[in-house]
């Protein structure tokens, strides 16, 4: 009893070593990957600090980390002092991001499912045309998107920033929806077809349904990218159809940067797409995947 006692101690030392040094392996990852989390989550707490700082607090060098807090910020964006409200530059971008990932949803419902269920011919040379269109520079198609809107009195509309961001979101939207609605079972849409059920029934009453999650993802992700539009926004628009990013520019004048009142902006800017990523994270996750987290 005593020799196999002693031949079994040296046989699960190194097991006993090799779990500790995964363990301290897996413990080094952990403090890594925290370190690089919260380095990229610096900026932001940054400017979260700094929205509740005073103007000349904010403007010091090096940073006043220290300084007192008040909500100045928040009142001057919110057009305390006499200052411009906010508010219909955040209608305007609700509205062109709300219209604009109901039309791409619409749109692309019914592509992804020609593409993914019933496939047409050369279906992956259409995907890559859809994939072709991200490739253009947005700048490059800004004089001819200008000229067009003033040759047809669209300049500062709001339905122009609406089909415009229908147009760049689409092809995302159909890439994203195609992965979603291929794992919709062929079986049950024959189902209803053999029901009686009409191709509108079917994207209605079966797909959508089965691929809520994808089709959620998809929305999501087309009413940020439409929130966060900044370029089209800014030379198309004036003071009628100004957007929510369009306004955070006025905080940089020719007196200066008004540091403090910017991070207060922006924050008020990011907080509904913070919210709704936040809310549903798991299926942004999924969508911006394409579908291959499950």
């Amino acid at each position: 009893m005593s020799a196999s006692t002693a031949t079994s101690v040296p046989a699960s030392a190194p097991a006993d070593a090799a779990a500790r040094r995964a363990r301290r392996r897996s413990a080094a990852l952990g403090v890594a990957a925290w370190v690089v989390g919260i380095g990229f989550c610096l900026p932001a707490l940054w400017m979260v600090l700094t929205s509740f700082h005073a103007e000349a607090d904010a403007a010091t060098n090096p940073p006043s980390v220290a300084a007192a807090l008040t909500l100045d910020g928040y009142r001057t964006f919110f057009g305390g002092g006499g200052g411009p409200t906010p508010w219909p530059p955040l209608v305007n971008s609700l509205a062109a991001s709300f219209f604009s990932t109901v039309l791409v949803l619409l749109l692309a419902l019914p592509a992804a499912y020609a593409l993914s269920i019933r496939r047409v011919r050369k279906w992956t040379d259409v995907m890559f045309f859809f994939l072709s269109t991200k490739m253009l520079p947005v700048v490059a198609g800004l004089l001819p998107v200008y000229l067009f809107a003033k040759n047809t009195g669209l300049l500062d509309n709001i339905w122009l920033l609406v089909l415009l961001y229908t147009s760049m979101n689409l092809p995302i939207a159909v890439w994203m929806m195609q992965s979603f609605l291929a794992d919709v079972p062929v079986s049950i849409i024959e189902a209803a077809q053999v029901d009686g059920a009409r191709l509108p029934t079917v994207l209605r009453r079966v797909v959508a349904p089965v691929a809520g999650p994808g089709i959620a993802a998809t929305a999501l992700i087309c009413f940020i990218f439409s929130w966060n539009e900044l370029l089209f926004a800014r030379v198309l628009t004036g003071v009628v159809a100004g957007t929510a990013p369009v306004h955070l520019t006025t905080f940089v004048t020719s007196q200066g940067l008004f540091l403090a009142q910017l991070c207060a902006a922006s924050m008020v800017v990011s907080l509904p797409v913070l919210v709704a990523g936040y809310a549903a994270q798991d299926k942004l996750v999924q969508g911006l995947s394409l579908g291959a987290v499950k």
